[in-house]
């Protein structure tokens, strides 16, 4: 009884949140009644087998159900093996550069004790079981509840009427099937490639920008955890609080909503691909189908408007070869920006090193084409750290002294706690915000910054069952992009406000409306045309922060009413 205990805990523990551990759960193992069952029938070879392959079988299976419980606690999503193997080689190097190697070597020494130890375990009550079989009473006592038990959990998988006070774990061999799955779906005999959404018009104008740059800055793991899970609210609300002031010093504006991305806590490329094609990509399948293709992206759009299109990939260490599917007039990687100051975690390059060597290699050129600026952020990339200090003196950002050594000691020696990763994040995304108001500040031309979450921090950090979606800012002095977007759903301010407009894909068409909406100098506003209630509509249109009503009051116009009132105001409005 006690090595029967046992074997079902090993396959039915559950993870304890937001840890790598285990605790201990409180149901029964298919596996186990099935396996059971087989060894009461086959009682004569119970012995053989309980000494060779049970043991192995059972420690496959023991390690298949820590995967399939862990991984979606820590990550937030399940992970599949044949797409996320092949990034096991980057993680790694990247904790063995932000966690002391002390601590990487009590982790995979405590992997194989623990594997030792399972085999052991399952060898020694296998055998216990088996010797129990050599009697009649304990054989038939063991394969009658074993039956019962198989029959119950078969009831209620394939009826939801069926309902019983017994509860089982999900099945390791359902999680095994599948990843066979997976790979199958790939590389089977059956492989299809998956069908792709339809692309958006993307064949549009950019008057609304007048010639400005337009700077679309993926931020790493920024999530709607920083505006809704107080702990870490809280922890940014001063770094927050500079960038915003930071927007309204340079004279520029900001609207915010949440989109949905289609990842969790990495696969930050799926969530790139999305918003610059327009076409959902939710899973390595897509991504691989959609770069396969002749398909164009917003990328292309603008090269055709007359724009040099860049791509700033501070986090780039290795070939890239997705970048001929975008077709970038350049792409700036790691060796090109060429950055030889402190070596910061796994990514290396700070994001406001990024920034400031932009601008030396594209923004002060004269004369030069308008930019679109592609800019992934390495920075707040899990693990969160060591995270560079910001150098408030731009000017020493690309030189050799750009930090004091005595802050360069201080953030080498703060490193994330694997086990509680929550403050490092507030860390890293308040340098974000930091570096992002700083750049506002030394850049005083005309220029559109689109700064959006790729996707949510990984569960560790942001909960169990959190949501999807992620901010997106836009920032401007104004005028037809920021009012369009407004009437789309945006909200005035850096604070987004649920529910979210759309999925990520989705939000492509808003911004080329936006970006082709024609000059006519307003803000916010109602046309007054069909209602009396001027003094309330008025009072509204000139509350920045009651954009919400705004739209409210203007449902049900005509798109020429709206228009015209648009030509009414004056920006002061």
């Amino acid at each position: 009884m006690a090595s029967l205990i046992v074997l079902n805990a090993s396959l039915t523990f559950e993870n304890v949140w937001p840890t790598p551990r285990i605790s201990l759960g409180r149901a029964l193992s298919f596996e186990l009644a099935l396996c059971a069952l087989l060894l009461s029938l086959a009682h004569r070879w119970a012995g053989r087998a309980a000494q060779r392959a049970l043991p192995a079988i059972w420690i496959v299976l023991v390690a298949g159900h820590y995967l399939d419980v862990t991984a979606p606690g820590l990550y937030g999503r399940d992970v599949n093996l044949y797409w996320d193997s092949q990034h096991l080689g980057n993680v790694a190097a990247m904790l063995a550069r932000s966690a002391p190697w002390w601590l990487l070597a009590a982790i995979a020494g405590a992997a194989v004790l623990a594997a030792v130890l399972a085999y052991t375990m399952a060898r020694f009550a296998f055998a216990r079981v088996a010797a129990a079989m050599a009697y009649r009473g304990p054989r038939l006592v063991l394969r009658s509840v074993a039956a019962v038990a198989i029959v119950l959990f078969v009831g209620q998988h394939l009826s939801t009427r069926f309902t019983t006070p017994v509860a089982f774990a999900a099945p390791v061999t359902e999680a095994f099937a599948r990843q066979a799955r997976f790979v199958l779906s790939m590389v089977g005999p059956g492989a299809v490639a998956p069908a792709l959404g339809p692309s958006p018009a993307l064949d549009t104008g950019l008057r609304g920008l007048g010639g400005a740059d337009v700077l679309l800055v993926f931020v790493e793991s920024y999530g709607a955890v920083t505006y809704e899970t107080p702990t870490i609210a809280s922890g940014l609300a001063a770094s927050r609080a500079d960038f915003e002031t930071a927007i309204r010093e340079t004279g520029r504006q900001v609207v915010s909503a949440y989109v949905e991305s289609p990842t969790f806590g990495g696969g930050s490329w799926l969530a790139h691909l999305s918003l610059l094609s327009g076409v959902e990509v939710r899973d390595q399948y897509a991504y691989t189908s959609l770069m396969a293709s002749r398909r164009e992206t917003i990328v292309t759009n603008f090269a055709r408007r007359g724009y040099r299109t860049v791509a700033l990939m501070p986090g780039m260490r290795q070939a890239w070869p997705e970048g001929a599917f975008y077709g970038f007039d350049v792409i700036y990687g790691r060796d090109l920006l060429a950055y030889e100051g402190p070596q910061f975690g796994w990514w290396s390059i700070p994001d406001q090193y990024a920034l400031a060597k932009l601008d030396a290699l594209e923004r002060h050129r004269a004369p030069r084409a308008p930019l679109f600026v592609v800019f992934p952020t390495s920075t707040t990339h899990a693990p969160f750290g060591p995270v560079a200090p910001y150098q408030a003196d731009w000017s020493r950002v690309l030189t050799k002294d750009a930090y004091d050594k005595a802050d360069v000691e201080r953030a080498m020696a703060t490193l994330p706690d694997l086990t509680s990763l929550g403050p490092s994040y507030v860390h890293a995304m308040a340098y974000e915000y930091e570096s992002l108001a700083g750049y506002l500040r030394q850049r005083t031309a005309d220029a559109i910054v689109i700064a959006i979450g790729d996707h949510q921090p990984p569960a560790a950090v942001s909960g169990k069952g959190a949501p999807w979606r992620v901010p997106v800012h836009v920032i401007g002095r104004g005028g037809p992009v920021l009012h369009t977007l407004l009437e789309h759903g945006f909200m005035a301010g850096l604070e987004p406000r649920t529910p979210s407009i759309g999925a990520m894909h989705a939000l492509v068409p808003m911004l080329l409306e936006a970006f082709d909406a024609p000059d006519t100098a307003a803000e916010a506003s109602v046309y007054l045309a069909r209602s009396g209630r001027e003094s309330h509509l008025t009072s509204i249109a000139n509350d920045h922060a009651s954009a919400v009503n705004v739209r409210a009051a203007t449902r049900g116009l005509t798109r020429g009413e709206t228009m015209g009132a648009r030509a009414t105001l004056s920006p002061s409005n």
